[in-house]
């Protein structure tokens, strides 16, 4: 019950952390830069200590080496050759780079996103199906819910100066806000090889997840999602709010509701 009382508090903390940068903004004060490194953290070892509980510490510590070795290898092949997600780099804002790539913070952000995407996917597609079925689309699903955080993070965290596209792109070249579109492509086929080989590597899980207990992952997935959303709406990002509330709500929503009937 200890651990299962950190993982609240951590949660709750998360929580708070996201509020911050919103009432920052809100009151003209530019939020404080250590932010983003403490809230991922934070959420990072929310995630960890979940993933640990749900799925045992083997399978835990297994996802967290595919999560961060897929998205270091595939951040830095990206970086260094334009592939992947098309031409970007990284600047300073977020400490030191791998390689001179990329953040070492990058894929600490993955598994704090990508974990709940998964808890959510793995929800939704029934545990009947047949082995192979099952693993692509948990694995086409949880990419598809990890992606949408990316269509408001990337441009708020572009304008933020944290990233920079080499050659900004206009709509009509087939851009999203200036970024392009081989980008989200790049996202999903990250998170889809992570949880394809996690799927193929980690076999059946030892018990059934406890719904209750992974209604703490959706919440989580929640809060990230209204964060980025207030963020949008208060730095009159208005358009941004809208895509992201659409975008990632269906997934809390879908999530919820499948967990209500367990």
């Amino acid at each position: 019950m200890t651990l299962r009382r950190t993982t609240i508090a951590l949660l709750v903390l998360y929580v708070l952390l996201t509020i911050y940068p919103i009432a920052s903004i809100t009151a003209g004060v530019t939020p404080s830069h250590f932010i983003t490194p403490v809230s991922t953290l934070v959420g990072f070892t929310f995630a960890m200590l979940h993933a640990g509980q749900r799925e045992g510490w083997r399978r835990a510590l297994c996802l967290l080496a595919l999560v961060f070795a897929v998205s270091l290898l595939f951040e830095s092949v990206g970086v260094a050759t334009g592939l992947v997600y098309g031409p970007y780099h990284y600047t300073n804002k977020l400490g030191p780079l791998f390689l001179g790539l990329v953040p070492y913070l990058i894929p600490v952000a993955w598994f704090m996103m990508s974990y709940p995407s998964f808890v959510i996917a793995d929800r939704l597609i029934p545990a009947d199906w047949k082995h192979w079925q099952r693993l692509l689309s948990v694995a086409a699903l949880g990419g598809l819910a990890m992606t949408a955080w990316d269509l408001v993070m990337d441009p708020i965290m572009v304008a933020s100066g944290h990233w920079v596209w080499d050659d900004l792109l206009s709509k009509s070249d087939g851009a999203y806000q200036g970024i392009p579109l081989q980008n989200f492509w790049g996202w999903w086929l990250t998170v889809f090889t992570t949880f394809a080989l996690y799927l193929l590597i980690s076999g059946k899980a030892p018990k059934t997840p406890e719904a209750k207990f992974d209604r703490l992952a959706v919440l989580s997935y929640l809060v990230t999602a209204l964060g980025i959303v207030i963020v949008s709406l208060v730095s009159k990002a208005g358009e941004l709010a809208l895509i992201g509330f659409f975008a990632m709500m269906p997934w809390v929503i879908s999530g919820w509701l499948r967990l209500t009937k367990e």
